[in-house]
């Protein structure tokens, strides 16, 4: 704690006017619980650890069983790299600031944090959208899903989504650089999030905020009003079959993914509305709900698809618990 109040000390000092562009950013966490951190690190690093067995043994089942190779599990392993990746861009650097109060981070490598974080997660919106849009086509025209969702086909939406994401989110590091720093170069927050920046920043940046803005909405809005239009076209199909039996073991079908659109969507809808219009809402929720929005879906999605998927829970099962026995 002395070594990290060393650090601030300095930064308040030396940075109110100095250079522009400030060779390291100091972390500080989540303020007014510093004194906790040592505590919160500890579900924090559980949360992490479940989340990397659940991903790394789920993208192994379906590697390793080509009975499993179809569009939604297809669609789930391209959405675990993305959850991989985010978590484990903010992790460490979390980890090390909650456990040695060591919260410096080099500028080039904030600035790389916020774009992995930024674009992955627009990619995980996508891959929800290639998810739901296999499950219309399962349920509305199930005799062409074999012909509409190709390998090819499936190969393409994930290019697709992995291109725009990066696309979209590779001018946030470049404008954050271009602004200067002069009044502190300390970060409130347990990693490098666009506006933890923007807030810190001695410019303009309206321009940026409403570029964000418009980010946001065109990955993640328009993403989720489509998948709630192809939920629309599901639930006018489902009523129409002719048993209740049938209707449920449909709708069935579509309770993973659903559950895990609520897991995700939920703490980044309100993690976006309150850092931009919830002026309000005390410092360390804000920080808080942002760390839940990228450790709880990607420890809970794996588990979700791995209970309520009979297939993917059965693998599981032979592989880890009950392997065969060697000949």
């Amino acid at each position: 704690m002395k070594r990290q109040l060393n650090h601030l000390t300095l930064a308040m000092s030396g940075n109110n006017k100095t250079d522009t562009h400030p060779s390291t950013f100091i972390l500080i966490g989540i303020p007014g619980l510093e004194a906790a951190h040592i505590w919160i690190s500890i579900p924090f690093c559980v949360v992490y650890l479940l989340a990397l067995v659940g991903n790394c043994s789920l993208l192994f089942i379906i590697k390793t069983d080509p009975n499993l190779h179809e569009p939604m599990y297809l669609f789930l392993c391209m959405l675990s790299v993305a959850d991989l990746i985010v978590c484990t861009t903010a992790m460490p650097k979390l980890l090390s600031l909650f456990w040695f109060h060591d919260g410096e981070i080099p500028f080039e490598a904030c600035l790389i944090q916020v774009f992995l974080i930024h674009s992955c997660s627009t990619m995980e919106s996508g891959f929800f959208l290639a998810m739901a849009f296999d499950r219309y086509v399962a349920i509305c025209n199930p005799l062409r899903h074999s012909a509409i969702l190709t390998h090819t086909v499936i190969g393409g939406m994930g290019l697709v989504i992995v291109l725009q994401g990066t696309a979209l989110l590779v001018p946030h590091p470049f404008l954050l650089r271009w602004l200067s720093y002069c009044r502190t170069n300390i970060i409130s927050h347990t990693y490098c999030e666009f506006m933890a920046l923007i807030k810190i920043a001695c410019a303009e940046t309206r321009i940026r905020r409403a570029y964000s803005l418009i980010v946001a909405f065109l990955t993640g809005g328009v993403d989720f009003i489509l998948i709630i239009c192809s939920y629309v076209l599901i639930l006018h199909t489902v009523f129409r079959l002719p048993s209740k039996d049938a209707r449920l073991k449909t709708l069935g079908t579509c309770v993973s993914h659903v559950s895990v659109i609520l897991v995700s969507y939920t703490p980044a809808f309100f993690s976006f509305l309150t850092h931009r219009f919830g002026h309000h809402v005390p410092p360390h929720v804000h920080i808080i709900v942002a760390n839940i929005y990228l450790l709880v879906p990607p420890m809970l999605n794996p588990i979700i698809y791995g209970v309520r998927t009979k297939r993917i829970r059965d693998r599981f099962l032979r592989v880890f618990c009950f392997p065969k026995p060697l000949n």
